[in-house]
């Protein structure tokens, strides 16, 4: 049986991360690989530690915003019927662990060069580092097209 490819794609609802997202189903349709992509999310951490932080989780719950983002980012990207097999993952976590874990036996892992968070003036966002010193497959970086070095 034929090795069907496996690329992983972060995907926060970033433009970026759409962008991403988009080379990654673009990749996939040249080499019949498959797409999972993957949004982490986590409790804020102003949240932890507090009583009500539990009620904020259930109600509307983080996990189901992440889902409806990452649902809305590959209806937007993808259009309703793809081409490609798209799988989506929602896993809580720090969204560097989550894609590590998540690309092991992969193919290729692609992620944005900063999606939302961090620091905005670095040229690489801290989960898009983690990726590339920790992967085990190639890492692509897409980077937006008004970064400058």
């Amino acid at each position: 049986m034929p090795h069907r490819g496996r690329i992983v794609v972060g995907v926060d609802g970033s433009p970026i991360s759409k962008v991403a997202l988009r080379w990654a189903i673009d990749q996939a349709r040249l080499t019949g690989a498959t797409v999972d992509a993957v949004i982490a999310w986590q409790i804020p951490e102003s949240m932890t530690g507090h009583a009500w932080a539990a009620l904020l989780v259930e109600e509307p719950g983080f996990g189901v915003l992440a889902e409806k983002e990452l649902a809305d980012a590959i209806s937007e990207v993808a259009g309703p019927d793809p081409d490609v097999a798209i799988n989506p993952a929602v896993v809580q976590g720090w969204p560097a662990e989550v894609l590590l874990e998540a690309s092991e036996g992969a193919d290729l892992l692609v992620v944005g060069s900063r999606g939302r968070g961090g620091f905005t003036s670095a040229l690489l966002g801290s989960v898009s580092q983690n990726c590339v010193h920790h992967a085990t497959c190639p890492v692509l970086i897409i980077r937006a097209a008004k970064e400058h070095h």
